[in-house]
């Protein structure tokens, strides 16, 4: 027998001698004082692993939240590098051109990249007869004329764009009144 499992031992048998010598109201006694310090060690273990659950579940949340700004600035960042060229496009599209063939492949590409930018979760900043914010719009231009209502748009430079509350790029706007 290995030493450890005979030190057990031995401190079994002399607490069996110790109860021996107890009367029942102290055995019962110290097994509720053994009961009670378990029970109180045990509380203490539950309290701590519900502690530890509760910071896991938080760690999860974090990581999550930073998981999706990473990919919303990712995905912004290359979005910003996109949009002149999807500006040049718009212009190509304006310009006048007798060549239909040419005009419809433009637009056919002009589709596609909206279709991929609206997958991405990326919109369009909505101009032209709404209210001037300055979040959204950054105003370049601006008019005194009695036609149009207060802080209204009139007229759209250059489109803006955003994904979910990020803004990708400002709106160039000129604004009434």
């Amino acid at each position: 027998m290995d030493k450890k499992n005979e030190n057990d031992l031995n401190n079994i048998t002399e607490n069996m001698d110790d109860e021996k010598n107890l009367s029942s109201e102290e055995l019962i006694e110290k097994l509720r004082n053994e009961v009670a310090e378990q029970k109180q060690k045990t509380d203490e273990y539950f309290e701590h692993l519900k502690r530890n659950m509760a910071e896991f579940d938080n760690f999860k949340k974090r990581i999550s939240k930073e998981k999706e700004m990473l990919y919303t600035t990712i995905t912004s960042d290359l979005i910003s590098d996109l949009l002149p060229i999807i500006d040049n496009l718009e212009k190509a599209l304006n310009a006048d051109s007798t060549d239909t063939s040419f005009k419809s492949g433009i637009e056919m590409i002009h589709t596609q990249i909206k279709e991929v930018l609206s997958k991405m979760g990326v919109e369009e900043i909505e101009t032209i007869n709404k209210e001037f914010d300055p979040i959204l719009h950054e105003a370049v231009m601006h008019i005194e004329d009695e036609t149009y209502g207060e802080k209204q748009i009139i007229e759209e430079f250059r489109k803006g764009y955003k994904i979910g509350d990020k803004i990708i790029r400002h709106s160039m706007v000129k604004v009434a009144n």
